[in-house]
């Protein structure tokens, strides 16, 4: 019996050789094209992690990358009593939170009227339009901010002649957080509607006309079938969102492009507080244990978000 064993187990493994030899041959390069965002993840995301470790050691500039000796907790506790963090913190959610209310249902508005547009050259128009703005690199994007709403800009030109008087926005706290949103929303409205008309592509037209059939008009086509049938993709989108409300990573160029020392108590973000504290102190521990907790209420955030989804809805991204 044990020979017969030791005899099948090599067949086994030449078949399984020879089967996975096969599969390469076949899908290679399939495989190739993965290799480069693999090795870009492992380069550029996975091993700085490593860096991680100087948030709880002191480090000092020209010695160890990872530090000279623990300090325990003692720079989370540094910055949980700083106020400058805490309003950091503070704009960081006014701002994002802003910006998701406002973009993310008309976004939604949007990809449904576009989808209703049956005149394809007008749609294909409508849609390059939209989609624009986002290739329009950030620096070009605030400075076309800064130029039309400038003491002397268009705008201010528009409030003179109605007999206003000339408002300089970008040195008001108060106006930081409605041109974040608005200029966000033009530049980005477009871009992200692609997973929503890709999901309403893939929609049965049955559906649609069964609900004719049943006598619905075309909002009530739009509310209970399509909506429905694309909700998977509303969900899993506002689960990333939710999931990086505290983090600025993806705001930080605009902010440190607009901002200004006027303008820090509604326009100073986590990002651009870390990165003052971090390359402009060389404050290099503190910054990332400031980044490390930023991550982590990312982390919880995506989880509690992901767990409520999965109750209400039935779908998650895990």
């Amino acid at each position: 019996m044990k020979s017969v064993v030791h005899q099948i187990q090599p067949e086994l493994t030449n078949s399984k050789m020879a089967k996975f030899k096969t599969h390469m041959k076949k899908y290679w390069q399939y495989y190739a094209l993965m290799l480069v965002p693999i090795v870009y993840y492992i380069i550029f995301r996975y091993i700085p992690m490593a860096g991680n470790i100087i948030a709880f050691r002191r480090y000092r500039a020209g010695r160890s990358i990872f530090g000279d000796e623990w300090s325990g907790l003692k720079y989370f506790k540094q910055f949980i009593g700083d106020k400058t963090f805490w309003r950091a913190f503070r704009n960081t959610l006014v701002l994002n939170i802003s910006y998701l209310l406002v973009r993310f249902p008309l976004t939604l508005i949007f990809a449904l009227l576009l989808n209703e547009i049956k005149n394809l050259r007008w749609k294909k128009f409508v849609q390059t339009v939209s989609y624009l703005p986002h290739f329009i690199s950030m620096v070009i994007v605030t400075g076309m901010i800064r130029e039309l709403l400038s003491t002397s800009g268009p705008i201010n030109a528009l409030i003179k002649s109605i007999g206003g008087e000339a408002v300089s926005f970008i040195a008001l706290p108060e106006w930081f957080t409605p041109i974040f949103v608005i200029s966000g929303v033009w530049q980005n409205l477009g871009w992200g509607t692609i997973l929503y008309l890709a999901a309403i592509a893939g929609i049965n037209p049955s559906l649609y006309e069964a609900a004719e059939v049943d006598g619905a008009n075309h909002f009530q086509r739009v509310w209970h079938v399509t909506i429905p049938c694309i909700l998977p993709t509303i969900t899993t989108l506002l689960i990333l969102d939710i999931g990086g409300l505290v983090g600025s990573g993806a705001s930080f160029e605009k902010v440190f492009l607009l901002y200004n020392p006027m303008t820090y108590e509604t326009a100073d973000i986590i990002s651009t507080f870390v990165f003052r504290l971090g390359l402009g102190s060389g404050n290099y521990s503190y910054s990332t244990a400031v980044n490390l907790f930023e991550s982590f209420l990312n982390l919880g955030l995506l989880t509690i978000a992901n767990k409520v989804s999965k109750k209400i809805t039935g779908s998650g991204l895990w």
